[in-house]
């Protein structure tokens, strides 16, 4: 019992998500976007198109 009590608070957190204004893909906030490869309006990574 006290060992589940002490771990009740061990809850890792969801990673909250934003949309690109580029594309509109979800991406981690401060990130490059890997589906466009725009951060804070440049172009910064070169995305090859499949």
């Amino acid at each position: 019992m006290r060992i589940r009590m002490r771990k009740s608070h061990h809850v890792h957190p969801v990673p909250t998500l934003k949309n690109c204004p580029q594309c509109g893909a979800p991406q981690l906030p401060h990130r490059v976007c890997l589906a466009c490869g725009i951060y804070k309006g440049r172009q910064v990574l070169t995305v090859e198109v499949k």
